[in-house]
C-alpha cells in the first residue's frame, strides 16, 4: 500500500507538468486558431449558406443557384477555360521545369541561369499581367511581340509603298479605297499618261522621293507607254488638279502595268521621280493599272488577344512567372537522386536519352507528382493574370471560375448568392488535390 501512494505521489507532479505543457499549448496556438477560424473557417461555412439564397440574400432558393451555373453559358464557358488551364498549364510547367532542370547540370553557369529563371516569382500577378498586357499590345509601337513579329515579317516580306495614298477623283483615274486603280480611258502605245495620287502626308514619302518636279516627259515610242506618278498637290495648296505642277513630287517605287485582255501585257517599277516606261506593248489599246499591292495597309502583327488566343496568351504568361518554380523544386531533386546508379547505367553503355527516360524520370516520379498536382491547384485559383491581361471585350471569353465568380458577385453582377455557390464548386474542385497533396506529404515524412 505504502509503494503504491509513493508511486501515485510521484506520478501526480509529472500529470501536473504534461497539464501545464497542454494549456501553454494552447495559448500559443490559440491565437492562430482564432485567425484561422475568422479569415478561413467562417468564411467557408458562411459561403457555403449564402449559395442556397438568391441574390439578395433573403429568399431560399435550395440548389437554385447550382442549377443556375449549368444553365449559364458564361459560366460554363469558364468552367471550360478552368478545364484548358487545368490542362495544360501544370503540364507544361512540369515538362519545362524538369527540361530545363536537367539542362542546368550540364552547364557551368547553372547558378546564374536559376537566378534569372527564378527572378520572376518576384513579381506579382498583377506587375506580370501589367507587362504581358503591354507586350500583347497589337500596335508595334508599343508591344513587343508584334514589334518583333513585324519587324521578321517586313524582313521577307515588301512593304506597301504607300497605303494611305488614294486617286484624285475625276482626273483619270478609277478604283476604290486601297485599290486597285486603273485608267479610265485606254491608252495607246506613244502616249504619256499622268497618275495623280492624293493622301500621301510629306513625312510619309520615301527617302527616294525627289523635290523638284517629276519627270513626265519621259519618251513614248511606238511600242512604250510613259508616264508619271506623282503626288498632286503642290505645297500650299497651289497648282491645278490632274496635272503636273512644280513642287510636286514624284512617287517612286509603284508598280505599274499595261492591261489588255485581261492580261498583263508589260510591268515597270517608277523611278526616283514617278516616272515610268511600259516597253515592248503590241499596238493597241491598253488599261494602265496600279495593283492593289501598291496601297495595302501595313501588316501589324497578330491581335494576340483575340477571342481564340487570349487564353494561351494569358497561359503563356503564367508559365513566365512559375517555370523558375518548377525548375528549382525539380532541380532539388534532381540534386538527390544517387549518382551510382546513374553511373553504372553509363558504364553498361545506357544513351543519356535512356538514363533519362528509364532511371532519372521514374526517381523523380514522386517530386513531379507534388509539383504537378501543386500546380494544378495554383491554376484552379488564378485570376490576376486572367482579370488583367484580357480587354474588356473578350473578358468573358477568357474568364477562368475565379474571374467568373467576382464578377458575378462583386464586378457588376451583384448576385452573392450564384457568386458563392461558384466558390463552393470551386473549393470542392481544390480539395481533392489539397488532400492528395498532404498523402504525398506525410508518406515522404514517415
Amino acid at each position: 500500500m505504502a509503494e503504491t501512494l509513493t508511486a501515485r505521489a510521484a506520478a501526480n507532479p509529472r500529470r501536473r507538468a504534461q497539464r501545464r505543457k497542454r494549456r501553454l499549448a494552447v495559448v500559443f496556438v490559440l491565437p492562430a486558431l482564432l485567425l484561422l477560424g475568422a479569415l478561413v473557417v467562417y468564411p467557408v461555412v458562411f459561403s457555403i449558406g449564402r449559395s442556397f439564397f438568391d441574390a439578395g440574400g433573403e429568399r431560399f432558393v435550395g440548389a437554385g443557384n447550382y442549377a443556375a451555373i449549368i444553365d449559364d453559358p458564361a459560366t460554363l464557358k469558364a468552367l471550360r477555360n478552368s478545364t484548358i488551364w487545368v490542362v495544360v498549364a501544370p503540364l507544361l510547367l512540369t515538362g519545362l521545369g524538369l527540361m530545363l532542370a536537367v539542362l542546368t547540370e550540364k552547364v557551368r553557369w547553372a547558378t546564374a541561369f536559376k537566378l534569372v529563371l527564378f527572378l520572376p516569382m518576384a513579381v506579382s500577378f498583377l506587375a506580370a499581367g501589367i507587362i504581358f498586357r503591354l507586350a500583347y499590345e497589337q500596335d508595334p509601337d508599343r508591344g513587343v511581340l508584334n514589334a518583333a513579329v513585324v519587324g521578321v515579317h517586313d524582313a521577307f516580306t515588301d512593304r506597301a509603298a504607300y497605303p494611305t495614298a488614294r486617286a484624285r477623283e475625276g482626273h483619270g483615274l478609277t478604283g476604290g479605297a486601297g485599290g486597285p486603280y486603273r485608267t479610265e480611258a485606254t491608252v495607246r502605245p506613244g502616249r504619256p499618261v499622268s497618275l495623280g495620287f492624293v493622301g500621301v502626308a510629306p513625312d510619309a514619302m520615301p527617302a527616294a522621293a525627289k523635290a523638284a518636279r517629276p519627270a513626265a516627259d519621259a519618251a513614248p515610242g511606238p511600242d512604250v507607254i510613259a508616264g508619271v506618278a506623282y503626288l498632286d498637290f503642290a505645297p500650299g495648296g497651289a497648282g491645278t488638279p490632274g496635272t503636273v505642277d512644280p513642287g510636286e513630287r514624284g512617287l517612286p517605287g509603284m508598280t505599274v502595268e499595261a492591261v489588255r485582255d485581261g492580261r498583263v501585257a508589260a510591268s515597270a517599277t517608277t523611278a526616283d521621280d514617278g516616272s515610268f516606261r511600259l516597253t515592248g506593248l503590241a499596238d493597241g489599246e491598253y488599261t494602265v493599272r496600279l495593283p492593289a499591292a501598291n496601297f495595302a495597309a501595313p501588316y501589324q502583327g497578330v491581335n494576340w488577344l483575340s477571342p481564340a488566343l487570349v487564353t494561351p496568351a494569358i497561359i503563356a504568361a503564367y508559365l513566365w512567372v512559375w517555370t523558375g518554380f518548377a525548375m528549382v523544386l525539380i532541380g532539388a531533386g534532381l540534386a538527390a537522386i544517387p549518382r551510382d546508379a546513374l553511373e553504372a547505367a553509363r558504364m553498361d553503355g545506357a544513351t543519356e536519352g535512356q538514363i533519362f527516360r528509364k532511371i532519372t524520370v521514374p526517381l523523380l516520379a514522386p517530386v513531379l507528382t507534388v509539383v504537378f498536382v501543386t500546380l494544378v491547384i495554383n491554376v484552379m485559383k488564378v485570376f490576376d493574370l486572367v482579370y488583367i491581361i484580357a480587354p474588356g471585350p473578350v473578358q468573358e471569353e477568357a474568364n477562368v471560375l475565379a474571374t467568373r465568380m467576382w464578377l458575378v458577385s462583386f464586378g457588376g453582377g451583384n448576385d452573392q448568392g450564384l457568386g458563392s455557390a461558384l466558390s463552393v464548386v470551386l473549393l470542392l474542385l481544390v480539395v481533392p488535390a489539397m488532400l492528395f497533396n498532404i498523402r504525398r506529404f506525410r508518406r515522404s515524412g514517415a
